[in-house]
């Protein structure tokens, strides 16, 4: 991987930001994010998250970071609200702070009150002592860090130069478990966050930028070295089945279904979505999860799988059979929450056709887009971890945490 920073790009989003009254480091960090976001191997569709830490005018601390609902890719000012820092830092000592209550303190500490939600790595970027944090999953990435038993090849691929996190789920816990680890390992330049992803840090945008571009260098080279071919993205080739399309459309448009009033369908060919998909043990492969946990808000725990002639009646007896299996995986995993949960509708959000391609659902034309994304990443991933060694994402018991987070659940008892 190159790093593509330009620094007449650099210098003009310098001059932007303080055309707009804001501090330089602002704008170098809009760019830096930029720069991430626009590279599908590094983030997709909010995945990631970008902070810098500044003084105000009046000497306070303060950190900007990435706010719910934007995009690296296309991320402006308003998308990196900035919070007191010495609020969020407080929490660093205060006893276990539910993930409501954690948003409410980072909202509690935003300087504009009608700004977005910080991110819920919010309190690590500030518990991390470095002006800018980069944190991403990249595609090489991923291939690793969802393998097990990683900490002693990982030590080899970085020396001290990464410390190793093990699996916590996103919010506080983490924030809490990866700041110890940081602070035993305080001469480390990032973080290896396993079946997660990576984190950079410096005082210096570009210097933290050009460490990520680096660490997943790195990654590649060890896939590299292991005879692993990890391309990057692929052209979309396959020819996509019309008549296929429509039985799929028509069975996900029943009655009581989530998609009675309008399904979307984006149909994903490349030759790393065919290799997975042709694989004898795909469907063994497909039910161990999602390579990174935040993707299982986007497209469920595991896709449906049909074979490339399925007809009505293999739909309707494959849509029954997820739905039974999606219903087995919540009641096995509810019963162990500390609070009561709300099953979400039972229908995949992907359709792998064997041998062939993949459908990723949406009730409208971007959330399939983005399932599709997602999906051709997912491919690369998997094969690439696979060939490595065996692809072992985060547990079904993690996997159901992260898909009814809390944080989750409470966007649905509004939506009711």
């Amino acid at each position: 991987m190159e790093s593509r920073w330009n620094d007449e790009d650099a210098a003009r989003f310098v001059e932007a930001a303080r055309a707009e009254g804001q501090s330089e480091a602002l704008g170098l960090r809009i760019y830096t994010s930029r720069l991430i976001g626009s590279d599908p191997d590094l983030v997709l569709h909010g995945g990631g998250n970008t902070s810098v830490k500044i003084r105000s005018d009046e000497g306070e601390q303060l950190m900007h970071i990435k706010g719910s609902g934007w995009d690296l890719d296309t991320i402006e000012a308003p998308g990196l609200p900035a919070v007191r820092l010495a609020s969020l830092l407080e929490a660093r000592n205060t006893p276990k702070l539910s993930d409501p209550d954690m948003v409410l303190l980072l909202r509690a500490s935003l300087i504009e009150k009608d700004a977005p939600n910080p991110s819920v790595e919010a309190l690590l970027h500030a518990f991390i002592p470095f002006d800018y944090v980069d944190h991403t999953h990249a595609t090489a990435v991923l291939a690793l860090a969802d393998q097990p038993n990683m900490r002693d090849a990982i030590r080899r691929i970085y020396g001290d130069r990464l410390a190793y996190v093990p699996y916590v789920m996103p919010g506080f816990d983490l924030s809490i478990a990866a700041d110890r680890i940081y602070r035993s390992h305080s001469d480390c330049e990032g973080l290896w966050l396993e079946n997660h992803g990576l984190f950079s840090f410096a005082n210096d945008a570009r210097a933290s930028y050009d460490l990520m571009i680096e660490f997943v260098t790195l990654a590649e080279q060890e896939l590299a070295r292991a005879g692993v071919a990890l391309s990057g993205p692929q052209p979309n080739d396959g020819e996509r089945d019309a008549a296929l399309a429509a039985r799929l459309e028509k069975a996900l448009m029943r009655e009581r279904s989530p998609f009675a009033k309008g399904v979307f369908l984006d149909y994903r060919s490349t030759e790393a979505i065919r290799e997975l998909t042709s694989k004898p043990n795909v469907e063994t492969i497909s039910l161990r999860g999602t390579v990174t946990p935040d993707h299982v808000i986007r497209i469920k725990p595991w896709p449906m799988i049909i074979g490339a002639d399925a007809d009505e009646p293999a739909i309707e007896s494959a849509l029954a059979a997820y739905a039974d299996r999606y219903r087995a995986y919540f009641e096995r995993n509810a019963t162990r929450a500390n609070e009561k949960k709300r099953i979400l509708d039972v229908y995949p959000r992907v359709v792998l056709v064997l041998g062939k391609g993949m459908f990723a659902i949406g009730a409208n034309a971007k959330a399939a887009k983005i399932g599709g994304d997602l999906c051709e990443q997912a491919a690369r991933a998997i094969n690439a971890a696979e060939a490595y060694g065996c692809f072992t994402p985060i547990s079904e018991a993690d996997l159901f945490d992260m898909e009814y987070w809390s944080l989750e659940q409470a966007k649905l008892k509004i939506a009711v």
